[in-house]
């Protein structure tokens, strides 16, 4: 239940969004199983077993992207290919050609593709319709993408657009780097990432940040390009350099307070979304505001944000 990775984008709160007909929607691109020939397949599920499509709590809502692939390394298919090339060179007194190796291994692949292992993931999305968020709890920009696109595949009008911010990360982080000072409601912790123009990279792990030393390699002309920061003593994280908000830890005393007595395993999902979800919305507010706020733009389709934003959501 609880995210660990933040790919963020933005929802227009100007058209209203019912998780009644994006439920309805969701329903025709259902997850199913590969069939013979499929080397994968993508399709909506239930975030919890035997529930809706879209799981919604106090107004907040959780989707879930399931997706099939079929486990079969390229070098599996290679190795096939070669022993039936030597196979054809020694029957037939002649060797396979780039071309005839070209299509060994697509039809290597379609007989082995019926044998393969199959493993299923899910990718998470949660969506405050209220606040316009939409965020996918992926660490790569491409399963962000993954997510995008097939929603747009199913809900075509989905205002949907990047998080643009006023300020480069980069720029800010360096500042707080730079001064010890960590923006209100937030302190520095102990791992960093500094990049120079060429791009050489220093990194510190569970290393104190005060030091002459940091602020030697940013005199130098290094940026900061991630850091670790803790909010309000509630949620530890790792900024990164477009935007991402990765590695989330919800510390102890924020889950101690949701320590109620639950009657089921239904109930306590429920309470953990709830507080996931708020607590969530309220850091992405103050990290906005630490950074100098949004630049406003127009709303774009889920399409045309996947290929403009996803990848610099990183």
């Amino acid at each position: 239940m609880w995210f660990k990775n933040l790919q963020i984008f933005r929802l227009s709160t100007d058209a209203p969004l019912s998780a009644a007909v994006v439920a309805e929607q969701l329903a025709q691109r259902p997850l199913n199983a590969c069939s013979a020939l499929d080397a994968q397949s993508f399709g909506f599920t239930p975030p919890r077993d035997g529930g809706d499509l879209v799981h919604v709590v106090n107004g907040q809502w959780l989707l879930a992207l399931g997706v099939e692939q079929k486990l079969l390394p390229g070098s599996v298919v290679t190795q096939f290919a070669k022993d039936r090339a030597r196979e054809i060179a020694e029957n037939e007194g002649r060797k396979v050609g780039r071309k005839e190796m070209r299509e060994l291994k697509e039809r290597i692949t379609e007989e082995l593709l019926p044998r393969a292992f199959v493993r299923r993931r899910t990718t998470f999305a949660w969506i405050d319709p209220k606040n316009g968020w939409l965020v996918v709890d992926a660490s790569a920009p491409a399963k962000a993408e993954e997510f995008l696109e097939a929603l747009h595949k199913t809900l075509e009008a989905l205002p949907v657009k990047p998080l643009r911010l006023a300020r480069s990360p980069v720029a800010a982080m360096t500042g707080w780097v730079a001064g010890n000072e960590a923006p209100a409601g937030f302190s520095i912790d102990q791992d960093l990432e500094l990049r120079s123009p060429e791009k050489a990279t220093v990194r510190y792990a569970r290393h104190s940040l005060d030091g002459d030393e940091i602020r030697a390699h940013i005199a130098n002309g290094k940026t900061v390009t991630r850091l670790g920061m803790t909010w309000n003593d509630r949620i530890s994280f790792q900024f990164g350099e477009s935007g991402a908000i990765k590695r989330l830890a919800f510390l102890d005393v924020l889950k101690d307070e949701n320590e109620t007595d639950a009657a089921n395993d239904d109930e306590r999902f429920d309470l953990d979304f709830a507080l996931m979800s708020g607590e969530l919305a309220r850091l992405l507010d103050d990290v906005i505001e630490a950074v100098g706020g949004e630049v406003v733009g127009e709303t774009m389709s889920a399409a045309v944000a996947t290929q403009e934003g996803a990848g610099k959501v990183a």
